[in-house]
């Protein structure tokens, strides 16, 4: 039966109680209904240097948090709690790359100003085309070390999320299951850190 058909009439608060009680097939189709919202919340930032993939993925992992600590007795609605869930955690993301833990979200540009409006242009932290270059070389000079960090299997699976393939479809062209390709992407994204 096709994961539409079986969740499609559920209620959000209904699919994350389905899964807080065990049944974790039921994630996936949470996290294909509410792709569509990361994507929007990853737009209120700019990386400088880097890849809109990083927040995303950061975006995911906020939601995977907001569907595990969701009160489903709460009188927040999941949408909003997930929404908060999944921006916090790309804030997060950006203070830790501040802290230059993360060196691929070494720079961001917030595209909204003080007041929550979109921005004209966004202001980028250098207009010296010479840093912008460095920078591009550090992130070029990161991802090869990554790239000789990895097994084949990591290599494969990193190249095609860089093709902008999400997991299912990755999973389908390697012959492996969604949650393999999970936990291979996690195990790059921890490489990535340790570099």
């Amino acid at each position: 039966m096709d994961l539409r058909e079986e969740y499609g009439k559920l209620s959000d608060e209904q699919l994350v109680s389905s899964y807080q009680s065990g049944n974790v097939a039921v994630v996936n189709f949470i996290c294909e209904k509410y792709k569509p919202l990361v994507l929007k919340l990853s737009k209120k930032y700019f990386l400088i240097g880097g890849e809109n993939e990083d927040l995303i993925q950061e975006g995911m992992i906020g939601l995977f948090s907001a569907i595990s600590d969701y009160d489903t007795s709460s009188e927040v609605t999941f949408f909003h709690f997930a929404s908060m869930c999944i921006d916090r955690q790309m804030i997060k993301a950006i203070e830790a790359s501040n802290r230059k833990k993360h060196s691929p979200l070494n720079a961001y540009v917030s595209l909204y100003d003080e007041d929550g409006g979109e921005m004209e242009e966004p202001a980028f932290s250098s207009d010296d085309p010479a840093e912008l270059i460095i920078e591009a070389e550090e992130n070029s000079d990161l991802i090869a070390r990554l790239k000789q960090a990895l097994s084949p299997m990591e290599q494969q699976v990193f190249d095609l999320y860089m093709q902008d393939f999400d997991y299912k479809e990755i999973a389908v062209r390697l012959g492996k299951s969604e949650k393999s390709i999970d936990n291979t992407l996690t195990r790059i994204k921890q490489k990535a850190r340790a570099l």
